[in-house]
């Protein structure tokens, strides 16, 4: 029996990153929307990446992420193809898009890797989209958010339980939140970014049956905004020496410079410094349970064929 045509795509989409050292100032041109970028923002730049090894495993882990997906929606029945494309840096959005109008495509579900919304961040993947989609009849369903999907929640659950048997027993430990810091402005406007958050932190911390907890905001831009805070380095300060801090990114699924970075190199040494025992939770990556998330994230957007 011939197999039946796929007429869905389920487009994953995520940040982006340099593959390699000598790509970093043309990815952070494109990150500033074609200005060219200060010799000392370039350095600063590849300082980082070389504390991580000289690249992020993004790329490779969005792109595993895909693959799983699509391995579980076709294992359920549900005909679809799954493909990724980046908002900076190859392979971009654009690019992804392109692949999918070699099919007889009819439908496109669009999530982009980070389950809580703001217009300044979600809202230009969708504009991308949209562009990349401009003179064509595929209909778009673009999921705004998917922060409140119990599988999400349960996924994150797991890895807090995981972590927290690398603490020593019966110690208290000091649970802190992290997500992306937008600038503060985004309060005023509305935008539903750090409600959000705070949801995802109680519902993860009921089902670790966790009564104390804390959020805090990491890797803020450089401009002249103020940004949301607490920063984690200024949380990590008000806290007394020799405290245990296990520190979940609720805002993030991946592994990538923020996490391996951010939390991994300047978060742990400011820690080190001040006396306090930092871990923090693995990201999501490939876990079966995220998958699982995923699959029940965009099936019902999904027409099976």
């Amino acid at each position: 029996m011939a197999s039946r045509p796929v007429k869905t795509a389920v487009l994953l989409m995520a940040y982006g990153t340099p593959r390699s050292e000598h790509e970093i100032e043309p990815y952070l041109t494109d990150i500033k929307r074609g200005r060219k970028p200060t010799e000392i923002e370039v350095e600063d730049l590849k300082k980082r990446y070389r504390e991580i090894g000289g690249r992020s495993p993004l790329l490779e882990i969005t792109a595993a992420q895909a693959s799983r997906l699509e391995a579980a929606l076709n294992s359920k029945g549900i005909s679809a193809r799954v493909y990724f494309g980046m908002r900076h840096w190859h392979p971009h959005i654009t690019e992804a898009v392109t692949e999918i109008l070699k099919l007889e495509i009819r439908k496109i579900v669009a999530l982009v890797l980070a389950p809580h919304y703001s217009e300044m961040s979600i809202g230009e993947y969708k504009i991308t989209l949209e562009n990349s989609l401009a003179n064509s009849q595929i209909e778009i369903q673009f999921i705004d958010n998917w922060h409140n999907n119990s599988l999400l929640n349960y996924a994150f659950k797991e890895k807090v339980v995981e972590a927290l048997k690398r603490f020593p027993k019966n110690v208290k430990t000091e649970i802190l939140f992290t997500a992306h810091s937008l600038p503060e402005r985004i309060v005023k406007d509305g935008e539903p970014y750090p409600m959000q958050l705070l949801e995802s932190c109680k519902a993860v911390a009921s089902l670790v049956n966790i009564e104390t907890w804390s959020l805090a905001y990491q890797s803020a831009g450089h401009t002249g905004d103020k940004w949301l805070e607490p920063d984690i380095l200024e949380a990590l300060r008000r806290l007394p020496k020799h405290t245990n801090v296990l520190v979940v990114p609720i805002g993030f699924v991946s592994d990538h410079l923020e996490i391996l970075y951010d939390i991994d190199v300047q978060a742990q040494a400011f820690a080190r410094s001040h006396g306090i025992n930092l871990l923090r939770t693995e990201s999501l990556n490939t876990s079966p349970t995220f998958i699982n998330a995923l699959v029940d994230v965009v099936s019902s957007r999904i027409t099976s064929i």
